[in-house]
């Protein structure tokens, strides 16, 4: 019997790393005997009780700027036999997330550390909070060659603390797409807030009704606002993309919708869509889960040369377009849409390795790592 100690933003917050956490968490509680344990990051954005599952339970609440939840959590941690830590400046306490490393140094078990965000020219203060959790860890996990390659050349991590396990896919379930004639359909999903990019995806829109380029396709955004940004500045970036759309004159061709869909229905929406967009204004994400479940479910898929996207789709299992270029945007439609057979098969023979990352055989590499490390500390003892 394994128990696992997790530290994360947990649902039902509605962030990546709570997803993440979620699905790592409950196929690693799958295992008879085994047990997943975790510590909720409260990020500050209100949100109601968290749903056990089967050998998941919550422990305790790890708030930013509160010492005796520091405490509380390490106790709970310090009960496990492995403790894995989903780390990102964004969700812990302090500048760059800095209170992570005090819930660290109280630590007494074995630490892997999966780095959800991986800078390659981090500011002063980034550096040293990235390089303390670093040192505070047991191994270190990239989920992408080139997030690994970076965690080596820029913060000397060496070869033997260091794992690259791919981030999992939801292993969906047969979908079955209609056969009634639709309009060809472009689709960006996740939550919603800047950076997102989804403006140039708008303005492409725009190019090809413009240009002539191929008749223009309904371009669906399908995602909540992210939490943080809408606690902070509510609906102001949803509202700036329907006005962008109606000022292009595409309002007809862009919807814009925010209601929650379940794994079943979004699995629908993806299959059914021509084209998968991330139009993502980051030139340092070295990982994302949508990008993953896109071409695990054999879509043709466009991006921004963001790392993930260019180590996964180079092979030719979809386009990269320059940042912010919504004329390459539309070019890139454009050639899908017109001969979408060699774009499809393209992007169904990489789906088969894709699928080979469920979240189910990516639990049993973090168990195996979790075996590793406990035989290790036992030898040492």
């Amino acid at each position: 019997m394994t128990r696992f100690g997790f530290v994360s933003t947990f649902p039902p917050t509605r962030c990546g790393l709570a997803t993440f956490t979620a699905a790592l968490a409950g196929a690693l509680s799958k295992s008879p005997g085994d047990e997943s344990v975790i510590v909720r990051v409260d990020d500050g954005v209100p949100a109601g009780p968290s749903v056990p599952g089967l050998r998941l339970r919550i422990a305790t609440t790890l708030s930013p700027g509160d010492p005796p939840s520091r405490r509380a959590a390490a106790q709970a941690l310090n009960g496990c036999d492995v403790v894995i830590v989903q780390h990102e400046f964004g969700i812990y306490g302090g500048p760059d997330g800095a209170e992570i490393i005090d819930l660290l140094d109280l630590i007494r078990r074995p630490v892997i550390t999966v780095m959800h965000t991986i800078l390659a020219a981090p500011r002063p203060h980034q550096r040293r909070v990235t390089t303390a959790v670093v040192d505070h860890s047991d191994t270190v996990v990239a989920m992408t060659e080139s997030g690994a390659r970076l965690l080596v050349d820029e913060f000397g991590v060496s070869a033997s603390r260091l794992r690259v396990i791919p981030h999992g896919v939801d292993e969906w379930g047969p979908v079955v797409a209609s056969d009634a004639p639709h309009r060809p359909t472009v689709l960006t999903w996740g939550l919603l807030g800047p950076g997102k990019g989804i403006e140039w995806g708008i303005m492409a829109i725009a190019v090809m009704r413009r240009t002539g380029i191929a008749s223009p396709p309904l371009y669906r955004v399908l995602g909540q606002t992210h939490p943080k940004v809408l606690a902070e500045h509510g609906q102001q970036y949803r509202r700036s993309l329907w006005a962008l759309a109606d000022e292009l004159g595409v309002g007809d061709l862009v919807e814009i919708d925010a209601r929650y869909r379940t794994q079943d229905e979004l699995a629908l929406e993806v299959v059914t869509a021509d084209v998968v967009l991330l139009p993502y204004d980051s030139r340092e994400q070295t990982t994302s889960g949508v990008l993953v479940e896109a071409i695990a479910a054999g879509r043709p898929v466009i991006a921004t040369r963001f790392p993930h996207a260019v180590e996964l789709l180079s092979d030719g299992a979809g386009i990269l377009v320059a940042h912010q270029s919504p004329t390459q945007i539309a070019a890139a439609i454009g050639t899908i849409l017109r001969a979408p057979a060699p774009a499809r098969s393209a992007a169904s023979r990489t789906a088969h390795g894709a699928l080979a990352n469920g979240w189910t055989s990516v639990a049993d590499q973090y168990r195996a790592l979790a075996a590793d490390l406990t035989m290790a500390l036992q030898v040492a003892g």
